[in-house]
């Protein structure tokens, strides 16, 4: 069995994608064995892709707001874990970034979080990490936020914290109110601020 850091490496230079992305290969990950919380979006975008910084754009500013943490406990990996569905950014499609390309989850999602003891709660940011990770979830995305106890807290489901989202969350109000105050204070709790 390989250690987190050998897995890492792995998926660092990973290249399975490569014929497929445009700009390339930059698999972007964040993870340490003390990790705590694992946060899994879809796939890191253009500003992301050229800093190596995950949630290094407005849409990890609002996700950070609505954790209630600060940059420096953000980037801590022996706090938090972060691995999208696809490690890699897949391009620009018609109406946004490309879908995440549909080999990173089955070939490196089940060797890291064996890795991850620890974890005690996983956001599981739009549609594509909760397909992939919810059993029975319904049908649309506000459905499976509103839905959100089901899984608490192993799995929370979460809307991307996009600024394309603002009318979203504007319309159900009940998502800051109910659960991201839960999300904030189950996360705080363990990480013991």
């Amino acid at each position: 069995m390989n250690t987190l850091d050998q897995l890492l490496t792995q998926v660092t230079n990973c290249r399975v994608c490569q014929p497929y992305l445009k700009l390339g290969c930059n698999p972007v990950i964040q993870a340490n064995e003390a990790a705590k919380l694992l946060i899994i979006g879809q796939a890191p975008g253009l500003k992301v892709h050229h800093s190596s910084i995950p949630w290094n754009d407005p849409s990890g500013d609002r996700l950070r707001q609505w954790l209630a943490l600060d940059k420096e406990q953000f980037y801590d990996p022996k706090q938090i874990a972060i691995m999208p569905m696809g490690l890699c950014y897949p391009g620009k499609g018609k109406s946004g970034d490309l879908p995440p390309r549909k080999e990173c989850a089955p070939l490196w999602h089940t060797p890291i979080l064996e890795q991850l003891p620890n974890i005690e709660m996983t956001l599981l940011i739009g549609q594509y990490a909760q397909s992939y990770y919810l059993q029975d979830k319904p049908k649309t995305l506000t459905e499976t936020v509103k839905s959100w106890r089901r899984w608490a807290p192993h799995y929370l489901p979460l809307p991307h914290p996009s600024p394309r989202n603002t009318l979203w969350l504007r319309n159900n109000p009940w998502f800051e109110e109910d659960v991201v105050s839960y999300i904030r204070d189950h996360v705080h709790q363990q990480l013991g601020n």
